[in-house]
């Protein structure tokens, strides 16, 4: 039973056969899903490696009482004093620099595949574990470029540009799938009366977060003598969401689009306090004076806790961003990022139900299965008439998204003292970033409601 198992998991490491599990008992998965959870994996796999590096002092010191020799090992390898050049942002750089040429080679290598019986596509789809020897190889290459000073202050302005246009993709998966989730939901109204109950509790849910997280940034990040900037934003944000949100149940948008609801909107009212409070938890400190002394007003309250509390923000933004690519994973929703903001008013297809786990496509599609010999997970083919997303729009999404990791995780454009610890100091860069991903947000959820309106003939079924 472990025999034939072994051999096609070293054909999907070494050769252009399918990936699954052993274990028999798993359902079955999709050609196209599991290479994009291969792909995550990698990406996750190196993230993770990149935040072990921000945390230098206490990788370096545990390292350092527990391999002998290491003072001797890091001079042979010309890593710096006890390996100062494996950690810190300049490292962070440097591996992110090799993940995203990996990315960047196989958004080029796969652009324009249209089926996947090709030998382009083949790669695409297998050969993991050499194509995780050509990852690490990029990703160690990065530390033998030449002239390392001005590669990191160019790469810095590079990773800024591409972090930005990630973020901004993100927007966009976070807009059509608030989208997709009312549209699912609202379709099983007509078949259980239960569904407009779920919908109901889940708004309702969703609404009392945002009015709460408002209500505690305006404790805390509010002062009667300061912090005018904050309350500008505060106020400014919330009269947005709630415009978005009585546009999104108006008549004349209800009669464009009747799938349209509170739900969207209450996605994204939360996401956008989400960023309103990472935007003020990464401005600048400021001071007032009391009794003679400065106090420090209008900051996190964890802030002055734990390391733990401190890291909260930071958190929350990486399991948005996981989030976000696991999303990209499930569905196929990489194809034309455009599909966000282009929401017509069709109804759902007849053999589309609604469902709690909407997000992992078509379960009903009837496709070609290979049975495991070993007993292993079944494998549907979804792809044998041509691929179901592009190849090499997701790749480029991940080549952004190596840019936007290097980018948190350093702090964006203040490097020099980055690291985990110091991500909530303060930043303006940080915070016009993340104030403006709100509005961003706001406009492409509001061009969603607005858009059959202005261009009617592009939005007819």
């Amino acid at each position: 039973m472990c025999t034939p198992c072994c051999i096609s998991q070293l054909a999907c490491c070494c050769g252009s056969a399918a990936c699954s599990l052993c274990c028999g008992c798993c359902p079955k998965i999709k050609q196209s899903t599991g290479t994009r959870f291969m792909y995550a994996l990698y990406f996750l796999l190196v993230t993770s490696i990149c935040v072990i590096m921000m945390l230098s002092p206490t990788v370096e010191n545990e390292i350092r009482d527990h391999i002998p020799f290491y003072t001797e090992m890091c001079e042979n390898l010309n890593a710096g004093e006890n390996c100062k050049a494996l950690v810190g942002y300049s490292a962070v750089y440097k591996v992110c620099f090799g993940m995203a040429c990996f990315f960047f080679i196989f958004s080029v290598f796969t652009f324009r595949v249209r089926t996947s019986t090709g030998w382009r596509a083949a790669i695409h789809n297998g050969f993991w574990f050499l194509k995780f020897l050509a990852l690490l190889g990029c990703c160690a290459g990065g530390f033998f470029l030449p002239n390392q000073e001005k590669f990191l202050e160019v790469w810095r302005y590079v990773g800024a540009t591409g972090g930005f246009i990630f973020l901004l993709i993100q927007l966009m998966l976070l807009v059509e799938f608030a989208h997709r989730w009312n549209k699912n939901w609202t379709s099983g109204i007509k078949y259980n009366k239960l569904w407009y109950a779920a919908l109901a509790l889940v708004t309702l849910l969703l609404f009392s977060v945002a009015v709460g997280a408002l209500v505690f940034m305006s404790l805390y990040y509010t002062h009667p003598e300061a912090c005018t900037l904050n309350k500008i934003f505060l106020g400014v944000n919330a009269t947005l969401c709630l415009f978005v949100s009585l546009l999104a149940i108006s008549p004349f948008i209800q009669k464009l689009q009747p799938t349209s609801g509170l739900l969207q909107s209450g996605v994204i009212t939360v996401y956008v306090m989400y960023l309103t409070f990472s935007a003020l938890s990464s401005k600048p400190i400021e001071t007032v004076e009391k009794d003679g002394a400065n106090v420090t007003v209008c900051k996190f309250p964890f802030n002055y806790g734990s390391e733990g509390d401190k890291k909260i923000v930071t958190g929350v933004g990486t399991v948005i961003l996981f989030g976000c690519v696991l999303y990209s994973c499930l569905t196929s929703t990489t194809r034309r990022s455009s599909a966000a903001l282009r929401v017509c008013r069709t109804t759902m297809p007849e053999n589309e139900r609604a469902r709690c786990c909407f997000c992992c496509g078509d379960d009903g599609d009837d496709y070609e299965d290979e049975e495991r010999t070993g007993g292993g997970q079944n494998v549907m083919y979804d792809e044998r008439e041509g691929t179901v997303y592009s190849y090499s729009y997701f790749h480029f999404v991940f080549f952004l998204g190596s840019l936007y990791v290097m980018m948190t995780v350093t702090n964006w454009f203040h490097y020099e003292d980055a690291k985990l610890e110091k991500l909530l100091d303060g930043s303006w860069s940080v915070f016009w970033i993340k104030m403006a991903s709100c509005w961003v947000c706001l406009l492409l959820y509001t061009w969603t409601l607005v858009a059959p309106m202005i261009c009617p003939k592009r939005f007819e079924a």
